[in-house]
């Protein structure tokens, strides 16, 4: 017997028993919340990974590809915004990715589809996220005391006891604050990195530089494919339409301001960060330039204070960023295991939430320690994950909900989009996975380094 028609399946008079919609994506927001989200998901300290990623693709290469990506993701976002705008006119506002496609795609198969990818997402940038919060904290110890006896993963059990406390905060919404200052230190340690980079890189002790690429070829191609994974998990988020679902309704036009506020902050650091830290260090940059300004062997290439203010703004931002990324996973746990009309901060929904939420950051600690794989599995993460949710999936949901003709310029550059980006995120997806399992030689579980 089918199934009930698509546009009923999720009915907004539905969500009166749904804890995840009534709590997690609690609908209060205004348009320059939107942009604090989307600054929080977007602009990161994965932007200090972008140097690592030029290493792959030289100067021209890498100029076209940041560059490329941005506009192909603020042009994604935008349709995204459309498509969700549309369908909030039409009764149907929909405040989940899997509901979104799920409805104008007409599958049920694409609900679980986006399910899967966005557990993948939310997964992979919560451990990236401890494990590169547990490195900041290793490279402060190690300032201080060089000899001193603490491992990694006991830094990045730290951070998870730090992280289990802070996802008690019940809505999306409720980050709002958290997420204006991460807004604030992402600009903050961005400035302070291109200092430190500019100053190495002028210093009597500035490194020799070398911007040549792989000498073979085959080498040289997996590189660029996982350095394009990289540059597409830095612009993605995924979870676009959970942050419209936290604006206040109607919400129409409102996530447009907020990506010209994160694309506003966007410009600023992603060039800035890209083009100091690869002049400095070419192809020898790590995948945490952090970590290049501050070598094993031999003193820091810019004064001890700057990078030490650097490495507590990224710090205290990745405690935002694994937030933000846990909401989408905090909303599917809470859908049907919370009870709506005992309210939020009943004693029955309080302690479901505590244990629940205190699970998935062990969870992700766990992985974090045991796997130390911080440049790796974010390529991976944006060849399976980004490249389909941020680069695929809004071109088409475009194209099914407005139906632009075949013969307008429209059409042809979202299924221009939609092909290119399909071979890129195949591509990226073997070269990352590739080089996963190359580095996996090169570490012990719970090992005290993270793989570069």
């Amino acid at each position: 017997m089918p199934g009930p028609p698509l546009l009923d399946r999720f009915p907004e008079s539905g969500r009166e028993e749904d804890a995840g919609a009534a709590f997690v994506l609690e609908s209060k927001g205004q348009w320059w919340h939107a942009g604090f989200h989307l600054t929080t998901a977007i602009v990161g300290p994965t932007i200090l990974t972008l140097p690592y990623a030029f290493r792959g693709l030289g100067w021209g290469l890498g100029f076209f590809c940041l560059t490329v990506m941005g506009i192909v993701t603020f042009y994604s976002y935008y349709l995204m915004s459309l498509v969700l705008d549309y369908c909030e006119k039409e009764g149907r506002r929909h405040i989940r990715f899997r509901e979104l496609a799920a409805d104008i795609l007409g599958s049920g198969g694409m609900f679980y589809f986006v399910i899967f990818i966005q557990t993948a997402i939310n997964t992979g940038i919560g451990i990236g996220a401890i494990l590169l919060a547990g490195e900041c904290l290793q490279i402060m110890y190690s300032a201080l005391s060089p000899d001193g006896p603490l491992k990694l993963y006991e830094f990045i059990a730290m951070v998870t006891v730090v992280m289990i406390v802070l996802s008690q905060f019940p809505t999306f919404h409720s980050l709002r604050h958290i997420n204006f200052l991460s807004l604030l230190l992402s600009l903050g340690y961005t400035l302070l990195v291109v200092g430190a980079c500019i100053h190495a890189g002028t210093s009597k002790n500035a490194p020799s530089r070398d911007y040549s690429l792989e000498t073979s070829e085959m080498s040289r191609v997996f590189s660029a494919f996982t350095s394009i994974s990289i540059i597409a998990a830095i612009f993605g988020n995924g979870i676009l339409p959970e942050i419209h679902a936290t604006l206040a309704p109607p919400a129409t036009g409102k996530m447009v301001k907020g990506l010209f506020m994160c694309y506003s902050v966007i410009c600023i650091t992603f060039y800035s960060a890209a083009v100091s830290g690869y002049w400095v260090f070419g192809n020898k940059s790590n995948s945490n330039i952090l970590k290049s300004l501050m070598p094993d062997e031999g003193p820091s290439l810019a004064p001890t204070w700057v990078l030490g203010i650097a490495v507590v703004f990224v710090l205290l931002q990745l405690f935002a960023i694994g937030l933000v990324y846990s909401q989408v996973a905090f909303e599917i746990m809470e859908q049907k295991s919370a009870d709506v009309k005992q309210g939020m901060f009943s004693k029955r929904n309080v302690i479901l939430r505590l244990i629940l939420r205190t699970l998935y950051m062990i969870f992700c600690g766990f992985f974090a320690a045991m796997l130390p794989f911080f440049g790796d599995i974010n390529a991976v993460v944006g060849a399976i994950g980004f490249i389909p949710l941020d680069f695929i999936l809004p071109m088409l949901l475009y194209n099914m909900t407005y139906k632009p003709p075949r013969s307008s310029l429209t059409y042809w550059i979202n299924v221009s989009i939609m092909v290119v980006f399909t071979g890129a995120g195949l591509m990226g997806a073997f070269s990352s996975i590739r080089k996963l399992v190359l580095d996996a030689n090169k570490f012990k579980l719970f090992s005290n380094d993270v793989v570069d």
